[in-house]
């Protein structure tokens, strides 16, 4: 019955992406912009110099919002951007929180809530046999706009932020968004609903790669994450459910060490077995590079 419960879920959340905010999209445009007006300025810090102690993955996931979203709505629990332990992206059975917490392969390190503005939980993962850290950040679904903007801030290195965390007795420091290795987005595709004021570009000459796990996020993202200056591992062609099975399989791959075409089939692979729509179609909905 689990599992069969877990494939509803997922079923369901791919009927809502594919049809990805045809109905509401100015509406949330206009919405969404006026809000941004207010908000606070991005906390970008000083060109970052990395002293990670080992591989940092950061993951921006913007909560699933039946209100504030260009999306059809799902069940009220899993779309309310104000309930990370219920939401669909993040608490649901294949939420981040809830995936990457009952994997194998990596070990929860600690969780803080209301880390920083806009951001509601963040938790922090540890590879159990690779020297690679993990950090998810789960946005108000309200605060979409803002997500992305931190995403391409981090991915340009402009926007750069420290943080501890206790493992082992022992205090480590770590160097995210900008001080990342990996770059990540995970949801709603709002570059379909809203364009930024400014997009940024790549600040510094650190490397970075970047992973958007999206509706057609190759063809909404191409142009800003240009200018980022971030290389692009794993991106989406068309309509898909951002599922975290998808960026668990990727950076299975990643930890490793594996080329994009690699990781790519990984994610199609892992896609394939939970969305049974073919290995052919997964394929054709990933790309790499």
């Amino acid at each position: 019955m689990r599992v069969l419960g877990q494939l509803l879920l997922s079923f369901t959340l791919l009927a809502v992406l594919m049809n990805c905010g045809a109905s509401s999209r100015e509406a949330t445009k206009a919405s969404v912009n006026s809000r941004q007006e207010t908000r606070p300025p991005s906390d970008a810090n000083a060109k970052i110099v990395r002293q990670n102690p080992g591989k940092l993955v950061h993951v921006l996931v913007a909560l699933c919002d039946n209100e504030n979203q260009g999306i059809v709505p799902v069940s009220a629990a899993l779309g309310n951007g104000e309930d990370p332990e219920r939401n669909l992206y993040w608490g649901a059975a294949f939420g981040i929180k809830t995936f990457f917490t009952k994997s194998k392969e990596w070990q929860l390190v600690s969780k803080t809530i209301d880390p920083k503005y806009a951001v509601m939980e963040r938790l922090v993962f540890k590879h159990r046999s690779k020297n690679v850290y993990l950090v998810a950040d789960a946005y108000k679904g309200i605060e979409i706009q803002r997500a992305i903007a931190d995403f391409l801030a981090s991915a340009s290195g402009n926007l750069n932020e420290a943080i501890e965390v206790s493992m082992d007795a022992k205090n480590l420091r770590l160097q995210i968004g900008g001080g990342a290795d990996l770059l990540a987005f995970v949801g709603h595709n709002g570059l379909m609903d809203f364009s930024l004021p400014a997009y940024p570009k790549k600040q510094d000459d650190e490397r970075r790669e970047a992973i958007i796990l999206s509706c057609a996020s190759k063809s909404y993202f191409t142009a800003p994450l240009k200018l980022t200056g971030a290389h692009p591992l794993l991106w989406t062609t068309n309509l898909m459910a951002p599922e975290a099975y998808i960026l668990k399989s990727a950076l299975d791959g990643w930890v490793l060490g594996e080329d994009g075409e690699r990781i790519r089939r990984r994610a199609a692979a892992a896609y394939n077995s939970y969305q049974k729509c073919g290995l052919k179609a997964a394929l054709a909905l990933f790309a790499s590079g």
